[in-house]
């Protein structure tokens, strides 16, 4: 396992959709500028996390990104997984030649960072990221179709409502 920018900006994604997403599928472009990740990373990465099942994408106006399963069934050790690239060839034939003495101390401590990020769960970060006080706000659903009932003007019953109730009046007065 590798730890690195993408599996970083990965898990702060999640975060972010973990958060937001009781209101609704959460765009990449508002991620993009929440958490100041480019779009078209953003884009790259969601799809890997989609292949693995970690996230669902709905398509269309208001669509975005849900989680693909339960907060607490999803751990940073899925995220950083799902994102990771396969090592190149020529880099395992580069490791494989030239064996280090510590490749030992390196398996052990790969162990320890996968055993760890198993152990995190998204639930356990979101609550983390609740207990620091961060604000959700909720963006005002558009107006698609519907348009609101325009407000009601209050009418005094004194005042003529037509040119004919107008003539009338100004005859009975005069």
């Amino acid at each position: 396992m590798r730890l690195n920018t993408k599996g970083r900006f990965a898990v702060t994604a999640m975060i972010d959709v973990a958060l937001r997403e009781a209101h609704g599928p959460v765009p990449l472009n508002d991620i993009a500028s929440r958490q100041q990740i480019s779009l078209s990373y953003l884009e790259q990465l969601f799809s890997k996390l989609r292949l693995q099942g970690l996230v669902t994408s709905i398509r269309g106006p208001g669509g975005g990104y849900t989680l693909g399963g339960r907060l607490d069934g999803i751990t940073v050790a899925d995220i950083l997984c799902a994102v990771e690239d396969e090592p190149s060839k020529t880099k395992q034939q580069d490791a494989s030649s030239a064996q280090d003495m510590t490749q030992g101390l390196w398996d052990a401590m790969n162990a320890r960072v996968l055993h760890f990020t198993q152990s995190v769960t998204l639930k356990s970060l979101v609550l983390d990221q609740l207990a620091t006080g961060v604000k959700i706000e909720q963006k005002p659903l558009p107006n698609r179709g519907v348009f609101k009932k325009p407000a009601q003007l209050h009418i005094n019953p004194d005042v003529p409502n037509s040119v004919f109730a107008l003539g009338r009046s100004t005859r009975t007065l005069g």
